[in-house]
């Protein structure tokens, strides 16, 4: 699956240009084999995105992301990063970071 549609792209690279902005989280691409998760809000032109970033190692924390690194990541049977077709969300990444800094791993904010 590709991770990123044109759409969704097109959005993240809106994004980027108010980074001053608490932006509402765009996507969530996680590995299904394992904990990690990424809810993303920005992208820039290169394909590095900003968002909150959870390897599954109970240490969920703000930072970046190459969108082509996650594509050729290839996990147990050539399982790969998936992205979340029903993640939909009205709280700011910064209402994200809150819930996972104190869960200790992504979880919607609305069930901290």
């Amino acid at each position: 699956m590709k991770l990123l549609t044109d759409e969704i792209k097109a959005q993240l690279i809106h994004n980027n240009t108010r980074r001053e902005d608490d932006h509402i989280p765009v996507v969530k691409f996680f590995a299904p084999w394992g904990g990690a998760t990424w809810i993303l809000t920005e992208m820039e032109e290169d394909g590095i995105c900003f968002g909150l970033c959870d390897l599954g190692m109970g240490e969920p924390e703000l930072g970046y992301v190459s969108v082509e690194e996650l594509e050729s990541v290839r996990g147990p049977a050539g399982l790969t990063i998936e992205r979340d077709l029903y993640f939909k969300t009205d709280k700011p990444l910064s209402a994200w970071a809150f819930a996972a800094k104190h869960n200790r791993r992504i979880v919607d904010p609305d069930h901290a």
